[in-house]
């Protein structure tokens, strides 16, 4: 049996203890809470109100739409000084029965056209600094509605754990001339946590995982958001997200994924990061700030790419 080990992230003072003894097989991990389907969707087509859509895609088949719509209950408005910032909400797809696992590459790669699209029209508010694109599925990532959808949080604060990271990031690049993230994306292609790669995208569970089966995203060339990836990166990066997505469905569980774009950064190295939620932190994690993760990153690696 493997032995139990301390990791540090690669930036961050953040400590996991990576538990092996305790790990679960795959089939053993069940989703416990169910989120039950309404007949009166408010992302459905025929439920929405037309006033209540920011954007949508153009050129793209009605049965395919992806669209913009208001946060009716939005944590910051630009309406309010207090808390200035905007939030939307993105229906993924028309269809109510279907994830985002079982969307086709196409599109997958559309919606992150679409999250694109998003980021620049929101950006054009020079208030704005902070953009989060995330999604939430299933109960334990906080879905409350099942209808394939994902958000948008845009605020004139830097959340302080993301500074810390972009000044750590800083001070490595001023040390040893070149982004953190292009030596960790060149170190973990050559180790057993690489999942998958190819010429634009690199993906791998990271060192110091602090959820079961976590994932980042990276892309190969150095841009610093969603709107500066070229059609090749988009469409390497829906290939990879789908193919992942696929596999974390089989352990039916749920997860959170997300990308912090930093407007005023240009040196911020652009990724996605996906991190299930099959377990809830206890006293352990919320009294030390250790975590405990029984899933060894490069087991969850080798899931991944068998």
């Amino acid at each position: 049996m493997l032995k139990s080990e301390i990791r540090k992230d690669y930036l961050l003072d953040k400590y996991v203890i990576i538990t092996p003894g305790r790990i679960k097989r795959p089939h053993d991990i069940k989703e416990q809470s169910i989120i039950f389907r309404t007949s009166e969707c408010p992302f459905c087509l025929e439920n929405v109100n037309s006033k209540n859509i920011i954007d949508s895609l153009k050129n793209f088949e009605k049965d395919q739409q992806i669209f913009g719509l208001k946060n009716l209950f939005p944590a910051v408005s630009i309406d309010n000084p207090m808390a200035y910032g905007m939030q939307e909400v993105i229906v993924e797809t028309p269809n109510h029965d279907k994830e985002l696992y079982n969307l086709s590459e196409k599109h997958i790669e559309q919606l992150l056209r679409f999250y694109a699209q998003r980021t620049l029209a929101i950006s054009r508010d020079k208030k704005i600094d902070y953009i989060l694109c995330f999604k939430n599925q299933g109960s334990k990532a906080g879905a409350s509605i099942v209808h394939a959808h994902s958000q948008i949080l845009a605020t004139t604060i830097l959340p302080p754990e993301i500074k810390k990271e972009l000044l750590l990031a800083k001070d490595y690049t001023k040390k040893h001339s070149h982004c953190p993230y292009c030596d960790i994306i060149n170190k973990e292609m050559k180790s057993e946590r690489k999942i998958f790669e190819d010429k634009n995208i690199a993906s791998f569970t990271p060192y110091a995982s602090q959820y079961h089966y976590e994932v980042w995203l990276f892309t190969k060339r150095h841009l610093d958001n969603i709107a500066k990836l070229n059609d090749g990166e988009f469409i390497s990066l829906a290939k990879i997200l789908k193919k992942v997505l696929v596999k974390l469905s089989q352990l039916d569980l749920s997860f959170n994924f997300f990308l912090d774009q930093v407007i005023s950064d240009k040196d911020q190295h652009f990724y996605l990061k996906i991190q299930p939620r099959d377990s809830i932190w206890a006293g352990v994690e919320l009294g030390s700030g250790l975590v405990i993760n029984s899933v060894v990153p490069e087991i969850a690696a080798k899931y991944y790419r068998k």
